[in-house]
């Protein structure tokens, strides 16, 4: 049987599955939790007065209310402090070595954690087991990997297969917005499951999904990493991960001094980044179902399909500064300031034309990540790919369950007297990324754009300020 070398596929796929119930975990607690603590059935409404009615009741009761909401941000909180550590340490060791071991493994693993994360959500669902039981099964799949390893090892297959870097800049780009198509669909998709079918159906039809993904990984995705480069040694045996770890020092130690300071840089820039973004985002779904907007599943499935769009506004964006030459230091910066906009006018929005208006000025929000994913890529030799990866996938799984944990306590703490502090927390958080990308732009612009570096030496004259394999410094 013949083999493909589109990861595309898998990416768009997983992406659908995983948004078909994303948005619907955080709506499935709340719901349990509001049956526990109100001992009366959610109220399902096809408009926005279900926490505005009788305040005798539970549906118009503010504290009542705001103790769901704190319950749910809690529980979110525990979810992602649990599975946070096995799955950065799976990611950092996968991820790596995956230039020795191949890169499908990073692939095929945290799929079928995700699988089973989702067979052990539509149990709990089906038979309304303790909602506590979701906590374990996020455990057990992180073992496999998260996001993380997965989005990691895909980076790196499309980094083995593109040489060029205004293609790896796009192929990247093209990933990003793969997924916020797919998950675009799938979100807006969520809200009319949900009222037809109830939970169990969306789970059900995510977990077929990724199995077909599962046997299109395994059967039909061929291996970029035919041959291990010499100088990695032989993969397998007892000194597999102590290689993996050795590749990821690599990266660092086998950078000349002022490459070094950049890449720490853009790294920074990066975490910084995505802290400030996904710790603000994580909590829009809670901010719509509590006062005064009170959203339903119809409008939380338009609102995520709204969100996603900025996938594919990114990715318009990408190309089109590219193509115009646009300094790659530029279009990060365009794509922070996005975001911050974005977050300054979800934190006062009241109503839901302001809450669906405020998504726009994020339309360049994945901007930033491509184009300092290829920055950093072209920085590091061919051979270290995986490492640099894994390096990248371990900060920003790190960072997303930081930036879940923090922002869940900080709403769950600042809920009663300004849900939207969360936002303007994180539209300041933005300021540090700024400041990061300000020091790379008087340090190292010419080796983070490309403008004027330092040309190629030949192997002779090779020294360690200078690229290992004689490519030229970032265009």
């Amino acid at each position: 049987m013949r083999r493909l070398y589109l990861v595309e596929p898998v990416v768009a796929l997983y992406a659908f599955s995983s948004f078909l119930i994303y948005p619907l975990v955080q709506q499935y607690v709340y719901r349990r939790l509001w049956v526990q603590l109100t001992n009366s059935s959610y109220p399902a409404s096809t408009n926005t007065s279900r926490c505005a009615g009788n305040s005798s009741g539970a549906g118009g009761n503010s504290s009542i209310i705001q103790e769901v909401q704190r319950q749910a941000s809690l529980f979110s909180l525990y979810s992602e402090l649990l599975s946070t550590i096995p799955s950065l340490m799976v990611t950092l060791v996968l991820v790596a070595y995956s230039d020795r071991g191949g890169r499908k493994v990073t692939i095929v693993l945290p799929l079928v954690g995700t699988l089973l994360y989702t067979s052990a959500f539509l149990t709990v669902s089906f038979f309304e087991l303790n909602i506590y039981l979701l906590i374990a099964a996020s455990f057990v799949s992180s073992l496999f990997g998260g996001l993380g390893t997965f989005l990691g090892g895909c980076f790196a297959y499309i980094a083995d297969l593109c040489k060029d870097e205004r293609q790896k800049t796009l192929r990247m780009a093209g990933v990003d917005m793969m997924i916020g198509l797919l998950s675009g669909v799938a979100a807006l998709s969520t809200g009319y499951f949900l009222r037809a079918a109830g939970f169990n159906w969306p789970f059900l039809t995510s977990a077929l999904c990724q199995s077909l993904i599962l046997l299109y990984a395994v059967f039909l995705l061929e291996e970029t990493v035919k041959e291990v480069p010499p100088e990695l040694g032989t993969p397998g045996g007892a000194g597999a991960v102590k290689q993996a770890l050795l590749g990821f020092y690599q990266v660092f130690a086998g950078a000349g001094g002022r490459r070094r300071t950049v890449l720490v840089l853009l790294m920074l820039v990066f975490t910084s980044f995505t802290f400030s973004y996904v710790g603000g985002v994580s909590m829009v779904t809670l901010y719509e179902l509590n006062e005064p907007l009170c959203w339903t599943e119809i409008l939380i499935g338009y609102g995520a399909a709204l969100s996603t769009t900025v996938f594919l506004t990114s990715f318009v964006g990408v190309s089109a500064f590219t193509y115009c030459g646009v300094p790659q230091l530029v279009i990060v910066l365009l794509g922070i300031l996005s975001v911050t906009a974005g977050l300054v006018l979800l934190a006062f929005a009241r109503t839901t034309v302001l809450m669906f208006t405020a998504r726009v000025p994020m339309f360049l929000a994945i901007v930033p990540f491509p184009v300092l994913r290829s920055m950093m890529s072209k920085i590091i030799p061919e051979s270290q790919q995986g490492a640099l990866f894994a390096c990248l996938s371990f900060l920003e799984s790190l960072t997303n369950n930081v930036a879940a944990a923090v922002f869940s306590s900080v709403y769950a703490a600042t809920v009663s007297w300004n849900p939207g502090f969360v936002f303007l927390l994180a539209a300041g958080l933005s300021g540090v990324p700024l400041s990061f990308l300000g020091a790379v732009s008087l340090y190292g612009v010419d080796v983070a754009d490309g403008d004027g570096g330092a040309e190629p030496v030949s192997s002779e004259e090779g020294s360690p300020e200078e690229n290992d394999d004689n490519r030229p410094l970032l265009s």
